[in-house]
């Protein structure tokens, strides 16, 4: 590579310490640090807030500079798409995505949803009386999944009530503490409370079932619910990142995720490998893109479509 890195890595991850934007940090920076892959200091800098906007702040203030990369993830352009933010893939240099990670609906072990048909029988008939707690931005991929198997279940899809919260262990807790109905959050997030037998799943979004104590959860598809949906965590840098810079974390990052340190967090988190940077990766953002705004423009959600073409080095 003809640049390196000549200063300390600031690594903004846009959820609280344990928070989904936060583990995927960590785990990068371990399969960094495990093979020396960069040779300065890498941190991570937690910044939580608005969505992740406060963190994505932080990288607007940098443009040009290589020291400094965020943890990213659809939120993105369904915050720019709900008007919340004028910020969206567009104003950064997106660099990798990394994998995608699947939306567990959790209810308390003592609830009387008990089964996912239970949770569909509600929104079918009085979606206005479930309330939904979900992390870290409303509009984003699991509010989305609340619409579609709301939308399904025959309810207004703008009738459950829903609490977000800057992390899917804090919308967690507020389940736990008998506050909402349902947990819409990553599925990594409920593991635990699930294995102490304090929470349970009724369906996951991801095509086939989990593993761990997600194997005997079904799929909304199984269960014949329109509902197949995940949240990615990628990598972007600042704005006007130059080509020997996007190079330098293109290297980096395609090395990562082939090491045995980070296979071993896909497997502890229950995360889906989704390796895409350079050209294969702006075509995704793109479609994707497209896609979410037209999506939450169909459940009255969109305030704006999307901007043109992403463009960055390379």
């Amino acid at each position: 590579m003809s640049w390196q890195p000549i200063g300390p890595i600031d690594l903004i991850a846009g959820t609280p310490p344990g928070g989904g934007l936060d583990r995927a940090a960590r785990a990068l920076v371990r399969a960094i640090e495990a093979h020396g892959l960069i040779n300065v200091p890498l941190r991570v800098v937690n910044v939580s807030g608005e969505g992740s906007g406060k963190a994505w702040d932080l990288v607007v203030e940098r443009p040009g500079d290589p020291h400094v990369v965020a943890i990213t993830s659809p939120n993105l352009a369904t915050n720019y798409a709900l008007g919340l933010s004028d910020l969206d893939h567009f104003s950064f240099t997106p660099l990798a995505i990394l994998y995608t990670e699947y939306i567990a609906f959790v209810t308390r072990a003592d609830s009387d949803i008990r089964h996912a048909h239970d949770l569909l029988r509600r929104l079918g008939a009085e979606a206005g009386s479930v309330t939904v707690a979900l992390s870290t931005a409303a509009g984003n991929p699991n509010h989305i999944a609340l619409a579609q198997i709301t939308r399904d279940a025959g309810g207004d899809i703008k009738a459950p009530r829903v609490r977000v919260f800057d992390s899917a262990l804090t919308a967690l807790a507020d389940v736990m503490e008998g506050n909402a109905d349902v947990a819409a959050i990553t599925a990594a997030s409920a593991s635990k409370e699930m294995i102490s037998g304090r929470a349970r799943a009724v369906a996951v979004s991801s095509p086939v079932r989990l593993s761990g104590p997600y194997t005997a959860v079904p799929t909304w598809s199984e269960l014949s619910v329109d509902c197949t949906l995940g949240a990615w965590r990628g990598i972007s840098g600042a704005r006007e990142l130059a080509p020997e810079h996007v190079a330098c974390w293109e290297s980096v990052l395609s090395r990562a995720v082939t090491t045995d340190e980070w296979n071993a967090e896909l497997a502890r988190y229950f995360w889906t490998p989704m390796y895409l940077d350079g050209a294969r990766l702006r075509d995704y953002l793109d479609v994707e893109t497209t896609q979410m705004s037209a999506l939450l423009a169909e459940l009255g959600l969109a305030q704006r479509g999307p901007r043109t073409r992403i463009t960055c080095p390379r």
